[in-house]
């Protein structure tokens, strides 16, 4: 049986208050959990991931999970089954998965739940009402079903919360399998403090096995065309001439890149950006940005902060740092509090002093 596994990534974290999928998590971006388990998982195809991530394939995720699920069925191939886990569920295990995949062979729809043990109380119109928990199940992810009947159920189905729902709803009937108790979903704030204090015990991912700083530097001079932006951090600034370059000589975003890369030893901004390209001819230095960050987590690498001095007489950078750190996080899919940017004057001394050009100094900070 060939299974192809859905991970529905396009949420943004409404009840979160932020995007907590790319929140760090030992290293990785919360998501790339449950991602690398599925893709190196022996049983599973390949992964579709559904919602914009840095770094891997992706297909443009829904208004709703069910149409998000319908989309990322549009892409399974030639799979038998697909098996669906939420990105938010990070202590997924293989041994899970195989538990799931054990009972689709025998079963159209399978779902991991854990019995319930709190005590439930109801509210209706009639009062209060104490539910008998021992008749009661928490659903989890992963679940998995027949390709064309999970595609039939959502066609026909309306509404629901989990994709087992809508093939009850036609008559498929589900078959549970015992699921774990860590594999717990980050809806709020609490969830992600307590997963940070249990990644070290997830057994099927790695630790963070090391943290790497790498350092970049740039600097261009000012060009004697009036009429060239300047652009700094991925921010225009009017009213002083731009930098003179093969792209558009942004300082700050090419001392940023270098150091990602560097910390990576994954060369420099030379390698993957060549001068002498004519692809790169007035390129904005934010595709760069965007381009080091796939790099660098395509090796496992989490972007952890980056530091950024540039030294100018002109014009006044700090009245706009705000602006420069969202744009540079923006372009590395990270939160713009991981960067910092400063500003110093050359005191008049050198190239820089002279008003001459622009120079900039990065310092990245990787883990994984």
């Amino acid at each position: 049986m060939r299974v192809v596994a859905l991970l529905p990534a396009a949420g943004r974290g409404e009840r979160f208050g932020r995007d907590k999928l790319e929140m760090p998590l030992g290293g990785r971006p919360l998501w790339r959990w449950s991602y690398d388990l599925l893709a190196s998982h022996p049983r599973i195809a390949h992964v579709v991931v559904i919602g914009e991530r840095t770094g891997v394939p992706w297909v443009p995720g829904g208004a709703t999970r069910q149409a998000s699920v319908t989309q990322g069925l549009a892409h399974v191939g030639d799979a038998d089954a697909v098996l669906i886990h939420d990105a938010a569920r990070p202590f997924l295990t293989s041994t899970l998965i195989d538990r799931v995949l054990d009972a689709l062979a025998e079963h159209p729809s399978v779902a991991a739940a854990v019995p319930v043990t709190d005590t439930i109380r109801a509210t209706t119109e009639a009062g209060v009402t104490i539910l008998d928990r021992s008749r009661l199940l928490a659903m989890q992810t992963p679940q998995a079903a027949r390709v064309e009947l999970l595609r039939r159920a959502l066609a026909e189905a309306g509404e629901f919360t989990d994709d087992v729902g809508a093939l009850e709803a036609i008559g498929i009937a589900t078959h549970f399998v015992l699921g774990e108790r860590r594999n717990f979903k980050i809806t709020a704030e609490e969830d992600y403090w307590m997963a940070t204090t249990l990644i070290d015990r997830a057994t099927d991912a790695p630790r963070v096995l090391e943290t790497r700083t790498g350092l970049g530097y740039d600097v261009h001079a000012f060009s004697t065309d009036l009429l060239r932006p300047l652009w700094l951090g991925g921010v225009r600034f009017e009213g002083t001439p731009g930098l003179l370059g093969h792209s558009d000589a942004d300082v700050v975003a090419h001392a940023v890149v270098d150091a990602i890369l560097g910390a990576a030893g994954l060369g420099d901004i030379g390698v993957h950006f060549a001068n002498d390209d004519a692809r790169w001819k007035d390129a904005p230095s934010a595709l760069f940005l965007k381009e080091a960050a796939t790099m660098v987590r395509t090796e496992g690498w989490a972007l952890i902060h980056i530091d950024v001095s540039v030294l100018a007489e002109k014009p006044r950078i700090m009245v706009r740092r705000n602006e420069m750190c969202a744009a540079i996080a923006e372009a590395l899919g990270i939160e713009a509090n991981r960067i910092s940017i400063k500003a110093t004057t050359n005191e008049g001394l050198g190239a820089i002093g002279r008003g001459e050009g622009i120079a900039a100094f990065a310092v990245a900070t990787l883990s994984r």
